[in-house]
């Protein structure tokens, strides 16, 4: 029960932070970052895929009102968990996962989160950015905001972690 409710309050309060704190922070007019990842990331590994699916769309619909950006946090949200659940797999430890295992970086170490986190910021950053561009005209110049991006979020949501866990 208490679970649900501070997942329920860390809702909004990334939901918050994201909109009024690190909407306006980009560096370099490149990168860009997405702390409100934090939230989809690390729901525990057993969740229903179709609720964490639920979940993204209600957080990246979330940020597309404030963002004006018509459903692309939605929709690249979603994409984005609905690969959570491979990617997991892929990287099971060989006694696979404790029940109620959550992948942080307290429960898993920060190589271990590294690797999870990674792809998964890349592949959210990917679709948003290129749906974005809406075409390969700038290619070169939103794959490097994609990397950029990437690389600021995954730095935001280690230090973030580092700072706020138990």
């Amino acid at each position: 029960m208490s679970f649900n409710i501070i997942k329920v309050i860390s809702f909004f309060f990334l939901l918050l932070v994201q909109v009024l704190l690190f909407k306006n922070v980009v560096l370099f007019h490149t990168a860009f970052c997405f702390i409100y990842l934090l939230y989809l990331l690390t729901f525990p590994v057993e969740t229903n895929p179709l609720i964490l699916m639920a979940i993204a769309f209600a957080m990246g619909l979330g940020i597309d009102i404030f963002y004006d950006s018509v459903g692309l946090h939605a929709m690249s949200s979603v994409f984005m968990v609905y690969l959570r659940g491979y990617w997991l797999n892929r990287i099971t430890p060989q006694g696979g996962y404790d029940r109620n295992s959550m992948p942080t970086l307290a429960v898993n170490g920060v190589q271990w989160f590294i690797v999870y986190a990674l792809p998964l910021v890349f592949v959210h950053h990917l679709v948003l950015f290129f749906v974005e561009a809406g075409g390969a005209m700038y290619f070169w110049f939103t794959l490097f905001k994609v990397v950029m991006s990437t690389l600021f979020t995954l730095a935001a949501l280690v230090i973030a972690q580092l700072l706020f866990s138990r």
